[in-house]
């Protein structure tokens, strides 16, 4: 009974905020294009936005010797923490476990979603 309430309400909220969509969205999305103008190719052909596609494919492609430089010293770096973990503060110390809480959160927030907002796995 509760979850059939619940849907309800779901499902109001939703045509709530459709509504204010439908009537902001608009004038949001030319305020966006005014705005970011600068950002716009024209024309805007589909060979352009290839050769955008491809700009942006090899521009990463090129970045990722510099990204697995910054790896490795990342993760030299935690080495470093992990070996010297008797020098460690309370504040580093609390980060970490706030970080590794967090990612545990989403993890399980993850698995909850997949599973169809169920706790147990099992559809009733």
């Amino acid at each position: 009974m509760a979850s059939k309430s619940l849907v309800q309400q779901l499902r109001s909220k939703t045509v709530d905020v459709s509504k204010v969509l439908t009537k902001r969205g608009c004038a949001w999305y030319k305020d966006l294009l005014a705005q970011n103008d600068c950002y716009i190719v024209r024309p805007p052909t589909v060979p352009k936005c290839q050769e955008l596609s491809k700009q942006l494919f090899y521009t990463r492609l090129a970045s990722l010797p510099q990204r697995y430089d910054l790896f490795w010293k990342e993760l030299d770096f935690l080495k470093q923490k992990i070996k010297n973990r008797h020098d460690l503060k309370i504040e580093e110390l609390g980060v970490a476990a706030l970080f590794t809480a967090e990612c545990y959160a989403w993890f399980c927030v993850g698995e909850i979603i997949g599973r169809g907002f169920t706790l147990t796995g099992y559809y009733v």
